[in-house]
């Protein structure tokens, strides 16, 4: 009998209910409640429930992410072998490739004014390094945090990664993350309190059409220009050309289907659970963690108002051609950022159609936040 009873206090204890202590339940909690949005609010949930997931299996059985080096037998976690391929930048780059593979530049080409609105929305990631660096972070910790303001989560963790800021990869890759899956709730606010109701109803003129040349001349084109000024964007930036080219040259469709497609969406499995991951209790309950969601929310409304009052220049020089709500599409969130411009401009005017006007600004934030990216890494890496 005292057999049975020992066995069964064994098997009892062994379980999680005696390993956790109050930081793991919170965070249980919380990816509890990420999970709900992603799938009770619909909120962007190819990245949060795999994030989720990621940070409710680590708070309950935080082996999962135990490394090689803490292991007993050599053996690591689970999801440290998917954090590894984020530490050596392999899924943020095809992450690149598969938004590339995915996205018409067209937009862009037909509009290169857009770059302008693209470059202005980058301000949030330069005044939030010098916050970071107010707050009291080093200068590579500040250039990793920074990019949040991009609301660029892969090159967040590139960034990250290639500065050697792992110890702070999870909070930063969760708070970008986390503000790309809530665009649609931080940006329109920003967006109505610096236009006013006249100017969000400006109907833009239809785009001219873009040649087949000039798409595939494109990706080729900014490749050799970028890379050339700044090698260290070549990663980012030509795993991005590389996916558009694959999509605009017609001649490699199994290509574009696979990067767009099964590869995009394996790699999103891999990144969302390993950065979810990340946010142990441990780890993730701390002042540091407390500073970076707080500079990331601060950066990323910067940003967004930068944008759209570069929009509202652009939209006082053109007498009224320009609708200033494109200028927030400008942060990386591809394609979030241009629906809410398009549903934020339909609120003022059911007959404003804006998305592709909105577009050519958010693909230009995407090359923006690399080149961001770049300039950081040349002077700090």
């Amino acid at each position: 009998m005292s057999y049975v009873t020992e066995t069964l206090s064994n098997l009892i204890h062994q379980t999680a209910f005696f390993n956790l202590t109050w930081g793991n339940y919170l965070m249980i909690a919380v990816a509890c409640v990420f999970l709900y949005l992603a799938i009770k609010k619909g909120f962007e949930p190819l990245l949060l429930v795999p994030i989720a997931f990621g940070m409710l299996l680590v708070n309950i059985y935080p082996d999962i992410m135990r490394s090689i080096e803490d292991s007993s037998n050599g053996v690591g976690g689970l999801l440290h072998y998917f954090y590894l391929l984020d530490e050596w930048s392999i899924l943020p780059s095809l992450i690149f490739m598969g938004v590339g593979a995915m996205t018409d530049f067209g937009p862009l080409i037909a509009n290169p004014k857009s770059f302008l609105l693209g470059a202005a929305a980058q301000f949030g990631i330069y005044g939030a390094y010098f916050m970071a660096i107010f707050m009291g972070f080093n200068d590579k910790a500040a250039a990793a945090i920074s990019i949040i303001g991009g609301a660029d989560g892969p090159t967040s963790i590139f960034l990250a990664g290639k500065l050697g800021q792992t110890g702070l990869m999870g909070p930063i890759a969760v708070a970008a993350y986390s503000y790309m899956s809530l665009v649609p709730i931080i940006q329109p606010p920003i967006m109505k309190l610096f236009t006013t109701e006249k100017e969000r109803k400006i109907k833009m003129e239809q785009l001219r059409p873009v040649s087949k040349l000039e798409k595939i001349l494109f990706p080729i084109v900014i490749t050799i220009v970028v890379c050339m000024i700044l090698p260290t964007t070549a990663p980012l930036v030509g795993m991005l050309m590389l996916g558009n080219l694959f999509r605009e040259s017609g001649v490699v469709k199994q290509l574009t289907e696979t990067a767009s497609n099964a590869l995009m969406y394996i790699v999103v499995i891999f990144l969302g659970t390993s950065v979810g991951a990340t946010t142990s209790a441990e780890a993730f309950l701390n002042l540091d963690t407390i500073k970076i969601v707080v500079l990331g929310l601060i950066a990323f409304a910067l940003g967004t108002a930068a944008g759209v009052i570069f929009g509202k220049i652009m939209c006082k020089v053109t007498h009224g051609k320009v609708n200033p709500l494109i200028g927030s599409a400008g942060v990386s969130a591809v394609p979030m950022a241009a629906r809410v411009s398009q549903n934020v401009g339909q609120e003022a005017n059911p007959g404003n159609f804006l998305l592709m006007h909105a577009m050519g600004p958010n693909v230009a934030g995407v090359i923006g936040s690399a080149v961001a990216a770049g300039i950081l890494l040349s002077f700090l890496g």
